[in-house]
């Protein structure tokens, strides 16, 4: 991948982060976003399935339409 590449992938992730966390207003612990085999994962723990959810609208709104997986855990 070359640098450019690099640069707005990890821009992406960064404003996809951003979003998640304002959505849930940082309810959600170790929050990670990253990138796997071309599909956006976002991970950490939150105390609800509503903020599980609300992490997902969030990452939607910002993956420009890039396939997304929610890997948070509840509990």
């Amino acid at each position: 991948m070359d640098s450019q590449k690099m640069a707005d992938s990890h821009a992406l992730l960064d404003r996809i982060e951003r979003f998640v966390h304002s959505r849930t207003s940082g309810m959600i612990r170790d929050l990670r976003v990253e990138e796997d085999a071309g599909q956006i994962v976002i991970s950490g723990r939150s105390s609800t399935y509503y903020v599980k959810q609300l992490a997902t609208h969030g990452a939607q709104a910002a993956a420009n339409g890039l396939s997304l997986k929610n890997d948070v855990q509840v509990g």
